[in-house]
């Protein structure tokens, strides 16, 4: 809780049920992690990569994750409430109000 993992490498990892919360995860690589039920409610997640991560019933209260990369991210059933999505990436992902397109190229 609270740790500090900036830039960490968790490509492929399975953190299902992992407690991230308050941890500072700015710029880590989660591309096709599995997450299902973590915990990462105020977690900085700023610039991280979760290309393909499986947030499923993730908690993301009040979580940054501003500049991530959620492409084909499933976040469908994960808890957003007050989560900071500025300037995200969510080409295929699929967020609790459905798939969002909003920025595959065209």
């Amino acid at each position: 809780m609270g740790c500090q993992l900036d830039g960490a490498d968790f490509r492929n990892s399975n953190l299902s049920k992992a407690n991230f919360s308050f941890a500072s995860l700015r710029g880590s690589d989660l591309a096709f992690a599995s997450m299902r039920q973590t915990n990462l409610g105020v977690a900085n997640l700023r610039g991280a990569n979760l290309y393909y991560a499986d947030l499923r019933r993730a908690n993301l209260h009040k979580a940054n994750l501003s500049g991530a990369n959620l492409y084909g991210a499933n976040l469908s059933s994960a808890n957003l409430k007050d989560a900071t999505l500025e300037g995200a990436l969510f080409c295929k992902a699929k967020m609790p109000w459905g798939e969002d397109h909003s920025d595959c190229a065209e």
